[in-house]
């Protein structure tokens, strides 16, 4: 039990036994409460009722170690063994120090003593184990699932894979079962709340791009943004969302709330919508009592919204979701995994062919043709492994202007990198066919003259990037 001065070792044994002591005796407390009132009491009841037991059971416990070992634990300890326990019991148990710790953009987890994290612009590194065992890790996993998955979320044989937002907005996926060990990623966004002019300080786009994005949705222009895991999509959607008109009425579809739009305060009618995991058991080809962002969107359109923004498209929800910004008023957004700017045509196409038999390469070209308007690349050059840093940036923005002869959508590039000039970020290239329209929302065109954008030197990489 002795650690540091600063932060003393906690015994993960003792705090996982009284962690089953303090649950028992929780456990009967809430149903005498439950029977004596007729209702179940709410989370913050359960917690301070718990505090108060794990407090009991952690004095006990300093009593009998006193009287073991001839001297009692100091305060110290006895308040992190308390602090273990409660978040055993309410929190993430040995692994919610890493999640407190707002530096951590990700933490992975091979099994229970394979843990890595990664800190901003640094590289992975390994940690102690946050379980005794797999067994354990699953059982927390578990745990987690009942506190924040709201009663339909679980990881089990019938159920191998687990996907959840924490407190905070982290993001959790695990996989068991179907791997030899418990598998879990977990993804933290750094920028939580964020607008397009703090994007420019964070370095990810410049002032003339902040200024024609911002335009671009006042302009009502159907964005897709597109990019790798990580690079900072979501952080960039919720910014432009930042430009969307306050009294607008807007819906939101995720699989877990990740964009927070309906809690951060700019937009005052935000219909927040999230998908639900069914439960195992299977009713003609489906789990039962599944939503998928999919059929979300029919309840979605009935809603009288101005404008859908779906956090992540997938699969064959994308199908809707074009036919939502071909159909309705514009100015719809959604997120899409690419590894580059010019294969997102081809990822659209290929996730269209999930919707269905019916489906075909030229009716979904044809789709992304009328449906979208602007594609915004994010890219990330990480440079952690030569001493460097990790560089999040908008790459291209490139604009959708019906269907070309090939018969694929014909696109412009209107931002992009500039390899003569060693600048890997967007920078203006073609004026878009849709200038007067960005116009007519306060746009100044004469931004799109300089070929360097406003960025004031190249990005400075270690390896490449170039000098003016």
């Amino acid at each position: 039990m002795r650690g540091s001065a600063t932060r003393p070792v906690v015994d993960p044994q003792v705090a996982r036994e009284l962690k089953r002591q303090v649950a028992a005796e929780l456990h009967q407390q809430i149903t005498r409460l439950t029977l004596s009132s007729g209702s179940e009491p709410d989370r913050a009841t359960r917690r301070q009722r718990g505090r108060a037991l794990i407090e009991e059971a952690v004095a006990r416990w300093s009593d009998a170690y006193a009287q073991t070992h001839g001297i009692p634990p100091t305060r110290d300890q006895d308040r992190a063994l308390a602090e273990a326990v409660f978040d055993l019991l309410f929190r993430a148990g040995r692994l919610q120090p890493y999640l407190d710790d707002p530096e951590i953009e990700n933490i992975l987890i091979n099994g229970c003593d394979d843990v890595w994290v990664s800190k901003v612009h640094q590289p992975l590194r390994q940690v102690p184990p946050v379980a005794d065992s797999d067994a354990e890790l699953v059982e927390l996993l578990q745990d987690l699932a009942r506190q924040h998955g709201g009663g339909e979320r679980s990881l089990s044989t019938a159920s191998p894979t687990l996907a959840l937002r924490l407190e905070g907005g982290m993001r959790l996926q695990a996989l068991t079962e179907v791997t030899p060990r418990p598998y879990v990623a977990i993804r933290r966004h750094r920028v939580a709340s964020a607008t397009l002019p703090e994007m420019v300080e964070l370095g990810t786009l410049d002032a003339t791009l902040a200024a024609f994005l911002a335009a671009a949705i006042r302009a009502r222009k159907n964005v897709m943004i597109t990019g790798t895991q990580g690079v900072g999509k979501t952080s960039l959607l919720r910014a432009m969302a930042a430009e969307i008109p306050p009294d607008e009425r807007i819906g939101t579809l995720e699989s877990e709330f990740e964009l927070w739009l309906h809690t951060l305060g700019h937009l005052r009618q935000v219909v927040p919508m999230e998908a639900r995991e069914g439960n195992g058991e299977r009713v003609e080809g489906r789990l039962a009592g599944e939503l998928t962002l999919g059929d979300l969107i029919p309840a979605a359109l009935r809603m009288t919204l101005s404008r859908i923004i779906v956090g992540e498209v997938r699969s064959g929800e994308v199908v809707p979701m074009l036919r939502v910004m071909t159909n309705g008023e514009g100015g719809s957004m959604c997120t899409l995994h690419a590894r580059g700017p010019h294969m997102v045509v081809d990822r659209i196409a290929e996730l269209c062919l999930e919707y269905g038999s019916h489906m075909t390469d030229s009716l979904a070209y044809r789709l992304t043709a009328n449906a979208l308007d602007l594609i915004v690349h994010v890219t990330m050059v990480d440079e952690t492994a030569v001493g460097g840093r990790r560089h999040r940036f908008v790459s291209h923005v490139l604009e959708v202007t019906g269907l070309g002869e090939s018969g694929r959508p014909a696109l412009n590039t209107v931002f992009g990198p500039r390899p003569d000039l060693g600048e890997p970020r967007a920078v203006p290239h073609t004026p878009p066919q849709c200038l007067d329209d960005l116009r007519r929302a306060g746009f100044d065109a004469s931004l799109l003259g300089s070929r360097y954008g406003s960025w004031a030197t190249p990005l400075q990489l270690r390896i490449g990037g170039g000098t003016r």
